[in-house]
């Protein structure tokens, strides 16, 4: 697909964007007036998403690119098809992430590396590319996408809380390292809880079979420790996004901000 080589266009590059977080990220985004480069590594879940976005923003270039983030080589792969269409990100939403975990004394090796390298090192693949690449403009946005667990613990969820509280750190460091150096570009991470989408189904799934309920009443503990009583909605994590892509957060960098209902509060 062809994009514009317009410096002033808008481009946001958004991965997981197949998932229920990254897909409204992506619809926000587009409402916002930025053109989409959708990643993910699911074929048909992509191809059908792009053509759901073509239908809804038509005054948008949209481009879709397969890619498993958690594979440094695809990565580089990714970048050098982007760059050779000779445009400029505005805006980066590493927004891929999975679950994982159990009684740490019995998570497979298997287990481990997966979350690991999906969520912290596919996160440092683009970001690192991104950069070295100088793919994006002064006043650019970098946005990590980690947890409240990646400030506090999960019980049973060791590895996804060790690669989000990597998300984290990662974040401020970045963020602090170019703050120094006049560009502009700022670099955040958006701390959702607990958040509706299917990947809730499954932990609520995950942690009934831990604690030998059915999944309403694991679904009952979880919200009952949620200080507003319910849920995040997709759309709320997404407004945090679209805050942070704007020029009114151009003062916000190397920070980690929460949209947990409550549940953290630091």
């Amino acid at each position: 697909m062809n994009m514009s080589n317009n410096p002033d266009d808008k481009l946001a590059l958004i991965t997981g964007a197949t998932g229920g977080i990254g897909k409204s990220i992506v619809k926000r985004l587009c409402e916002d007036g930025f053109s989409p480069i959708i990643v993910a590594r699911s074929t048909e879940r992509l191809t059908k998403f792009a053509l759901d976005l073509k239908a809804e923003y038509p005054h948008l270039d949209i481009i879709s690119e397969i890619c498993d983030i958690s594979i440094c080589s695809d990565v580089k792969k990714l970048f050098k098809r982007i760059q050779a269409q000779g445009i400029k990100i505005s805006v980066l939403v590493n927004g891929v992430g999975i679950s994982g975990g159990g009684i740490t004394s019995e998570i497979s090796d298997e287990i481990w590396l997966n979350v690991i390298n999906t969520n912290l090192n596919g996160m440092f693949y683009v970001t690192r590319e991104l950069l070295r690449l100088e793919m994006m403009p002064p006043g650019g946005r970098i946005i990590n996408i980690a947890s409240t667990g990646g400030k506090q613990g999960v019980i049973h969820g060791s590895p996804y809380c060790a690669s989000k509280h990597g998300m984290v750190g990662f974040t401020k460091a970045l963020g602090l390292e170019l703050a120094r150096n006049s560009s502009g570009i700022t670099v955040n991470a958006v701390c959702p809880g607990f958040v509706e989408t299917d990947m809730a189904e499954r932990v609520r799934e995950h942690y009934a079979a831990i604690w030998d309920v059915k999944v309403e009443e694991a679904r009952r503990r979880i919200e009952e420790r949620i200080p507003i009583g319910r849920y995040i909605t997709v759309e709320e994590v997404a407004a945090m996004v679209s805050y942070l892509s704007s020029p009114l957060a151009s003062g916000v960098t190397a920070q980690a901000l929460n949209v947990c209902g409550g549940l953290g509060n630091y």
